[in-house]
């Protein structure tokens, strides 16, 4: 946890809002988990941390310029 992230106590059925849009509600508080409901604006993208690694990582790879040396070994050499 960053040591300047803002940590807020809330309770089944609270909410807390990002910007002038985005509203996290405590659904629900369950032994250790909670269930957090999300309203947002369609163009506002909402992943669950794990999903969200996920996604960049595969951005990243699929980013990442090809080994042209493995490509060359499958093209057959002229004679």
């Amino acid at each position: 946890m960053n040591e300047s992230m803002l940590v807020l106590t809330r309770k089944a059925g609270e909410s807390i809002i990002i910007g002038d849009d985005v509203r996290l509600v405590v659904v629900e508080v369950r032994g250790d988990q909670v269930r957090i409901g999300v309203d947002a604006p369609r163009q506002v993208s909402v992943h669950r941390g794990e999903v969200y690694e996920a996604i960049r990582k595969a951005n990243q790879e699929a980013g990442t310029p090809p080994n042209l040396q493995e490509f060359g070994k499958l093209i057959p050499k002229k004679r």
